[in-house]
């Protein structure tokens, strides 16, 4: 049966999952297909193709060059910080690959160990990532840059039998040296001994020399012998995430061999309508999940070629970094997050430096890691003229929960909408009592188990806190933690967070729909909406906006007509009075704006910076700011300290 429409997709991936997705499981390469799709003797643990055998990295390297592509481009390496480019085709990717699994072999890496990657956006990042996977071993990447005391937590959890490094990472206006964290790391974790494989890199003050027993990369890959792909069962996992925001114990999500194979497979040609000879460039990192699903795996899986960018979206040097990637390139798909494109609007608002460059090669641009406010959107698909496509996935789910399926069936776009659910996601709105609500109306998203393939399957040695976390706020579903409503036509509109519901003297409110409103305005560039505690009203509404570069308004004016706006579209009953204009929003490094520590300090709650922050001096700079500011005359509030 051959699947032509969304519907049909969709329809069957829930009615007859086994058949749907055993259907899917053709496009992987196996070394024993399997016969079973789903594994629920665990349940609420489930496994997908708990008979079948494969190898990841075979699966995005070897068999592209078995099939005569080998001289295909796989990876194109970009860096705007050291004005270079390489291009590697699948046969040099794959041996370089299997080079460096000789040289983990060497160190004792085998089916099942676990590889901590602590490194750069360079190639070799993605080259450590295919050669665990080629061993069958368990990769755990980590943000290059991530303090020690939060590395050492992930290196005490994971309990790695190798750590891979480069000297340092490159920032615009600094670099980071690596090495002498991971040092303190591997110290303050109680494994000082763990060998240690470091990439050089020039400009850097240490290196592999400097410490006791580390091993230089490319003296080891001199003499290493290759390794082959090594057969693993489709339920073993592939690698550990931590995710972000992580307090106290670290929670890593766990992905499976199969099932993550055959879903990003999936994904690549219906999501994203990208295949063979296709240029695929998402403009993240390979620290966060978009970046081992749509930098690494899923590009390759499919056979496309994947750009790997060191850079930012301005600044590297201006805001028309990433127009000439795309024409450098040939881009024919774009995935990036929404600060992003808010940041190169903010640079420059009219896109004149997109003059400068061809980008009549892409196709379409996918945002994800944040909502995709609507003047964003507009500005984009008109700025570009191409389908802009908002989707929405979390590191747990490791693919697009809702999408617009531009290669099955390209549905109608509405702003603001990340379209609707795809295979496998039985997406459902529940209320408090886990009650489905009626159509348009707000409430808790979830979606019933079992998960679809490519989920996590648990956390890293602790199903317990995986139920937890996910499975007991709700029966018999996976609560996301964000909370939307669908419309008459099925389409999901996530509004954020559950925890981004404020209580205004009783009537409930999505501060997610203030930041939609507020961000239609011109002035603004971005903004981020808190509830901030009211003696008498329980809380009250904040916002928070950044400006578009180069305009001049009265803060006091910019504050009265956004005001106005909310009035307008949410209705008194929203009870928004406060508006503060800042030089910037406190950020994760995948773009996530951290309104749950702006809400504490404003609140005066003991709170913990993220150790995932972008940049921790924004947090020092909205201190004087970040202080409950209603008042009772209804006039607007500008605090001091107020940029």
């Amino acid at each position: 049966m051959v699947t032509t429409t969304y519907r049909d997709a969709y329809g069957r991936s829930l009615k007859q999952p086994a058949e749907f997705w055993l259907e899917a499981a053709n496009r992987v390469t196996w070394s024993s297909a399997p016969e079973k799709a789903l594994d629920s003797g665990r349940a609420p643990l489930y496994g997908w193709f708990p008979d079948a055998v494969l190898n990841t990295s075979f699966n995005a390297l070897d068999r592209h060059v078995l099939a005569g592509r080998g001289e295909q481009e796989a990876l194109i390496y970009d860096s705007a910080m050291l004005g270079s480019q390489r291009r590697y085709t699948y046969a040099e990717l794959t041996e370089l690959v299997a080079r460096f699994a000789g040289v983990l072999r060497q160190q004792g890496v085998g089916k099942g160990d676990r590889v901590v990657i602590y490194m750069p956006m360079i190639p070799e990042a993605v080259v450590a990532m295919l050669a665990a996977a080629r061993l069958g071993a368990v990769h755990s990447v980590v943000f290059g840059g991530f303090a020690p005391k939060e590395l050492a937590a992930r290196i005490r959890d994971a309990a790695p039998v190798a750590v891979v490094t480069a000297s340092g990472g490159i920032e615009p206006s600094r670099r980071v040296e690596y090495l002498p964290a991971v040092a303190e790391a591997l110290e303050l974790a109680g494994v000082p001994d763990t060998p240690v494989l470091v990439k050089d890199r020039e400009g850097f003050a240490a290196s592999a020399a400097d410490f006791r027993g580390w091993l230089d990369w490319d003296t080891e890959m001199a003499t290493a012998i290759p390794a082959g792909p090594v057969d693993v069962s489709a339920t073993d996992p592939l690698y550990i995430l931590y995710t972000s925001g992580t307090t106290g114990a670290p929670k890593g999500v766990v992905r499976d061999n199969g099932g993550h194979a055959v879903a990003l497979a999936w994904s690549m040609e219906n999501i994203y309508d990208v295949g063979p000879g296709d240029v695929m460039w998402t403009a993240s990192d390979v620290g966060w999940v978009v970046g081992h699903s749509y930098i690494v795996y899923g590009p390759l899986i499919a056979g496309a070629t994947t750009v790997l960018y060191e850079g930012k979206p301005v600044g590297t040097p201006d805001a028309g970094a990433f127009w000439r990637v795309i024409q450098d390139h040939k881009v024919n798909v774009l995935f990036t997050a929404p600060t992003a494109l808010r940041a190169i609007r903010r640079a420059d608002p009219e896109a004149k430096l997109l003059a400068g460059y061809d980008t009549s090669s892409l196709k379409t641009l996918f945002a994800a890691g944040e909502r995709l406010d609507t003047d964003t959107y507009h500005w984009a698909a008109g700025t570009l003229g191409v389908p802009v496509v908002d989707h929405w996935w979390q590191t747990e789910t490791g693919w697009a929960i809702c999408a617009n399926p531009r290669g099955l069936e390209p549905l109608p776009i509405k702003a603001g909408s990340p379209s609707v659910p795809m295979p496998g996601f039985d997406l459902r709105i529940v209320d408090g009592a886990g009650e489905e609500v009626a159509g348009g109306e707000e409430g808790n998203i979830v979606l019933g188990l079992p998960l679809p393939p490519g989920t996590l399957t648990t956390l890293w040695r602790n199903d317990d806190r995986y139920v937890s976390s996910y499975l007991q706020a709700f029966d018999g579903v996976y609560a996301t933690g964000d909370s939307g409503y669908r419309d008459d036509d099925g389409y999901l509109f996530v509004m954020g967070r559950t925890d981004d519901i404020i209580n205004v003297a009783g009537h409930r409110l999505s501060t997610g729909s203030m930041e939609q409103v507020i961000g239609q305005h011109p002035a603004v560039a971005e903004c981020a909406v808190i509830g901030v505690s009211d003696p008498l009203k329980g809380q009250h509404a904040s916002g928070y906006v950044v400006l578009k570069s180069g305009v001049q308004m009265a803060d006091t004016v910019l504050a009265q007509e956004l005001i106005a706006l909310v009035r307008r579209d949410i209705g008194p009953v929203a009870d928004f009075k406060n508006v503060t204009v800042v030089d910037a929003l406190p950020k994760t490094r995948s773009g996530k704006i951290l309104r749950k520590t702006m809400r504490q300090i404003a609140d005066g709650e003991e709170y913990v910076i993220p150790s995932t922050i972008e940049d921790a001096g924004v947090i020092d700079q909205l201190m004087g700011v970040l202080r409950p500011t209603g008042n009772s005359d209804g006039a607007p509030s500008m605090p001091a300290g107020a940029s």
